[in-house]
């Protein structure tokens, strides 16, 4: 099949799918063409079955604001008439769904179905947005098969736009390094052997409650020697820099910024961190699952479908610190029973979330996607 594949290309839970997602049908013999402004981070545009076509945010004084949703459309209808697409997988609805909805209508050959994969944003938070509420509905409604990262946003995505058309619910995938499983290569460079290492990974925004972390690690730090690793930045970034000073931390939690390969410091950690207000999925925590690492996490959105509790890591009320904390000195105080989380962790993450079990999902719908409109 020749498929397009509209993502955004920075770093993200959506945008590192969306990419693995397309280098696997590259591999597996597909045309894939990436349709976005910049190359996706962790594209490896080496392969030949693989193509990146650029998409120009022209700037105009006439446009106070530039304009993405139109250029992309055109884009997409270009790249589908000379490539003659049979699918074009969007991921996220707005502006995605909306741009492929119009580029279909601009495609003089034969038109590619729309596939629309909803991350989460897109739905619980934009979505929401009287502002955007009536064209994310639309475009979902016009497109050709619609697909959700967990059941909790496909249930969301139903009750609140009250769609009756069905949504397909295809977990995530990862694809660990086998270099680096059950190996720890970075954990020398930030503590000693009685030491524990904690991560946490995110945009750091306000739905990831990055201060709970620091406030989860100051109560573990106080009775189990640690460091911690901050990965990525965000709005709330100066927030989190400033409790780390008033709790006198320091020289205990290092702050890493953007890292395009994060994959050897969650493969180093003991436990990840993931105490957030909402998450459709949870990318984090499987990669952390996929190297053995447990994770403590909020029983909320669609993290409960990932982390199994007492059996991957825990699952808390969000913004019971306490608790979430309670069960960190729990798992690492036990080594018998880190042990056994880490051995679930790296079964489920291999049996329920391996690229083996969900590409065929992926190659299923668009297979019946096809068969809808031809």
């Amino acid at each position: 099949m020749r498929i397009g594949i509209v993502c955004y290309p920075t770093l993200g839970g959506s945008g590192i799918v969306a990419t693995e997602l397309g280098q696997t049908l590259a591999k597996d013999g597909h045309d894939v063409h990436f349709i976005t402004y910049e190359v996706p981070f962790r594209l490896k545009v080496e392969d030949p079955r693989i193509h990146f076509h650029k998409v120009e945010i022209n700037r105009y004084d006439l446009f106070e604001y530039p304009d993405y949703a139109l250029t992309l459309a055109v884009k997409i209808a270009q790249v589908s008439d000379q490539y003659q697409l049979d699918i074009l997988h969007v991921h996220y609805a707005i502006p995605h769904a909306t741009s492929a909805y119009l580029a279909k209508q601009l495609t003089r050959t034969c038109k590619p179905a729309i596939i629309t994969t909803l991350h989460g944003t897109d739905i619980t938070l934009v979505g929401k947005d009287p502002a955007y509420s009536e064209i994310v509905k639309f475009s979902i409604g016009h497109s050709d098969r619609v697909t959700a990262v967990s059941n909790d946003l496909a249930k969301t995505t139903r009750d609140f736009f009250h769609i009756d058309e069905p949504i397909e619910v295809i977990h995530n995938f990862f694809i660990p390094d086998k270099e680096l499983i059950g190996k720890k290569p970075m954990r020398g460079n930030f503590v000693n052997a009685e030491e524990k290492l904690f991560c946490h990974s995110s945009n750091f925004r306000s739905v990831k409650r990055a201060e709970d972390v620091i406030k989860i690690f100051h109560l573990v730090n106080k009775q189990l020697p640690s460091k911690l690793l901050l990965l990525g930045t965000g709005p709330q970034i100066e927030d989190v820099h400033h409790l780390v000073k008033d709790l006198q931390l320091e020289k205990d939690v290092y702050f890493l910024g953007k890292q395009i390969e994060v994959d050897p410091y969650i493969a180093s950690s003991d436990l990840v961190l993931l105490p957030s207000s909402q998450e459709s999925f949870g990318l984090v925590a499987l990669e952390a699952m996929a190297y053995g690492v447990p994770v403590i996490a909020t029983k909320t959105g669609g993290l409960p479908e990932v982390v199994l509790h007492e059996s991957t890591g825990f699952l808390a009320p969000v913004g019971d610190i306490e608790l979430m904390s309670d069960y960190a000195l729990k798992v690492l105080s036990d080594d018998e029973l880190y042990k056994k989380m880490s051995m679930s962790c790296i079964e489920r993450s291999s049996q329920e979330f391996s690229v083996d079990k969900i590409l065929p999902k992926y190659l299923e719908v668009y297979k019946q996607a096809r068969e809808s409109i031809c």
